[in-house]
């Protein structure tokens, strides 16, 4: 009877999970849907630098870090990653400034009875500002400033020796508002940008935080700018006062298809958060006069007396805040891009007078698809800033902390939520990390003896061999099933907590009833979590298993001197096995100070188990 092959049926499966992203625009946990294939277009809200880069940048760009490389080395997509430079700012206006004049100043070597008048006026200036002040973090700070000067100053009364640097903060910010107006050469202006920036791009190496594929500055997007804002007054959605633009937020919103503030649709009118947006420089009553609504923003700035001005058909000026990030994005991207991301306290009015600006330039409203944003950072509960003079410099932790660390501290927890920097938080990174090097060095011991390839590097599974593969299984199901989650890296670091914690208990079972443990097994294992490590930048991407040996030279010195350590371990337990069994107590005590004294300033630790091998782990030099 002819045969024919029988009909063969797929599996129906289950659902498989898909990558979920928090947006912004929806305040929901959105299926990510790139808009063109695999291909991710990404632009990341840069620095304005005009200082030392903090720990709340470093929140920043190691917590979009690890999201880049998640999107890229684990869920395979092929990311375009932007990220712009602001280096042309109120706050860089008067920070370059205020250091221009207060070098000046000291140069002029002023007689004490000058400069010590100069000190009291500024004094004076600040008490004013004080009583001003509605912010209670920033009166506590202003305060605490007016008692410094004081103090100094009794000092310098009394005799002793204080310098005009110790002034630098009240005496440049008064000398600024005497003489800012004259400060007239844009190299000035220009220059402290450049010096923070580097300082900036030297911070995110320290950090391994991967550079950006593209990166933009605002000074060389001058005409960009300019011939961006003719458009959108030639579509109706901006308009020129007084040798400024303003963008008409009434007119935008009363549009089809256009939405003001679309993400914070509550902060709309809000005057003190438009007022920031708009920078301290620019918020006068002459500006507000200048608007057509109080809800206007300025797309571009008359320059005053004491600013960086070039030309455009307004007259001298320079851009507003929130157009450069709408017009680097858009050269790069054109009409709409991915995931647009920056910090929460971004969202209004700079992300949603980005989209106004961009999605009216485009007559569309799909400028961005994702809106991504971090949370914020406090340290030790208090919110930091640089106003608040209460920041810590990521160099400072780095003198304290390694960048790993920190990493594994931001990967403890969510991204989109608020974090306190704390040492409390800082321990769970620190106990995190002993934790993995643990189990990399129980890994390493164990599987020391066994050959890699051949017949004698596979032995039969038994009971235990079931268990902890069912348990691996397991684990790398939940971490997809997290990182598909927002990639939710605190979930996942638990889950790899786990399963070292069942790598720990089948390596413990093996040496108790001196079995050997199986090699493939417990290598796909460790390989895994040091996989996973690796995706989230924790761990070189050329490390095998574990981490490096951060004071060794050469990728394979583990592979070269581990045979003469074995052979040295081999041959002091046997001594030591002959000396317990001849009672010779100062042969003992030799082999417990090389092992105690002399190999750990080496980098080994060697760990002694009766009835089986010595443990052997590299450990570094200086590590017990």
């Amino acid at each position: 009877m002819k045969r024919i092959q029988p009909k063969w049926e797929a599996p129906s499966g289950k659902d498989k999970p898909k990558l979920h992203l928090y947006n912004s625009l929806t305040r929901n946990k959105e299926e990510f849907v790139p808009q063109s294939g695999n291909k991710v277009t990404w632009y990341n809200c840069g620095p304005t630098v005009y200082d030392a880069s903090h720990m709340g940048h470093a929140r920043t760009y190691m917590t979009f870090d690890i999201l880049r490389r998640v999107l890229m080395d684990y869920f395979n997509y092929d990311v375009f990653y932007c990220m712009n430079i602001t280096d042309v700012d109120d706050k860089i206006i008067v920070r370059a400034r205020q250091n221009h004049l207060m070098q000046k100043y000291i140069e002029s070597s002023p007689r004490p009875e000058v400069w010590k008048a100069d000190v009291k006026a500024a004094l004076e200036a600040l008490k004013a500002k004080i009583a001003r002040e509605t912010d209670s973090d920033k009166h506590k700070m202003l305060t605490q400033t007016q008692q410094n000067v004081e103090d100094l100053l009794e000092k310098a009364d009394a005799g002793q020796n204080v310098s005009l640097l110790e002034f630098k903060d009240i005496l440049s910010s008064w000398l600024d508002k005497q003489r800012g107006s004259t400060v007239t050469d844009n190299k000035i202006f220009a220059d402290l940008p450049l010096y923070w920036e580097e300082d900036y791009h030297k911070d995110m190496e320290a950090l391994n935080v991967l550079p950006p594929d593209v990166l933009t500055r605002v000074s060389e997007y001058i005409p960009e700018i300019v011939k961006y804002s003719e458009k959108l007054i030639a579509n109706g959605y901006a308009y020129s006062s007084h040798g400024s633009v303003y963008f008409n937020t009434k007119v935008f919103n009363a549009t089809n298809d256009h939405f003001y503030a679309k993400m914070v649709p509550e902060a709309y009118g809000d005057q003190r958060a438009l007022a920031e947006g708009e920078g301290e420089l620019s918020v006068t009553e002459d500006q507000q006069t200048e608007k057509h609504h109080p809800t206007d923003f300025a797309v571009w700035k008359a320059s005053k007396p004491g600013e960086p001005a070039w030309d455009s058909p307004w007259g001298k000026g320079r851009p507003g805040w929130h157009i450069e990030c709408s017009v680097m994005a858009s050269d790069i991207f054109g009409e709409s891009m991915d995931i647009h991301s920056g910090g929460v306290d971004l969202k209004f009015p700079h992300h949603d007078n980005e989209l106004a600006q961009a999605e009216a330039y485009y007559e569309n409203d799909h400028w961005v698809r994702y809106f991504v944003h971090f949370g914020h950072l406090t340290v030790d509960g208090c919110k930091m800033s640089k106003s608040l003079k209460n920041f810590i410099t990521i160099k400072e932790v780095l003198e304290k902390y390694t960048a790993r660390q920190l990493r594994l501290m931001f990967l403890l927890h969510a991204w989109k939520e608020t974090l306190d920097y704390s040492e409390r938080t800082m321990e769970m990174g620190l106990e995190y990390e002993r934790t993995l090097k643990e189990f990399f060095l129980n890994v390493k011991d164990s599987v020391r003896l066994i050959p890699s390839s051949g017949v004698g590097a596979y032995t039969k599974w038994g009971e235990e061999e079931v268990k902890l593969n069912d348990k691996f299984q397991e684990m790398r199901k939940e971490v997809h099933i997290a990182l598909c989650d927002n990639i939710d890296t605190r979930s996942v670091m638990e889950h790899l907590r786990e399963l070292m914690s069942a790598g720990n208990t089948y390596m413990s079972a093996a040496r108790t009833s001196h079995k050997q443990v199986n090699r493939r097994l417990l290598w796909n294992v460790a390989a895994y979590i040091t996989d996973i490590l690796k995706i989230f930048g924790a761990i070189p991407k050329e490390q095998t298993i574990g981490f490096p040996m951060d004071d060794m030279q050469g990728a394979n010195y583990e592979e070269t001197v581990m045979p003469f350590v074995s052979a040295f371990a081999d041959f002091r337990r046997k001594i030591r096995s002959h000396a317990k069994a001849t009672k010779q107590t100062d042969i003992l005590m030799e082999c417990d100070k090389v092992r105690d004294d002399v190999l750990p300033d080496l980098g080994v630790r060697l760990e002694d188990h009766e009835g089986t091998t010595t443990a052997i782990k590299l450990v570094g030099k200086g590590h017990w």
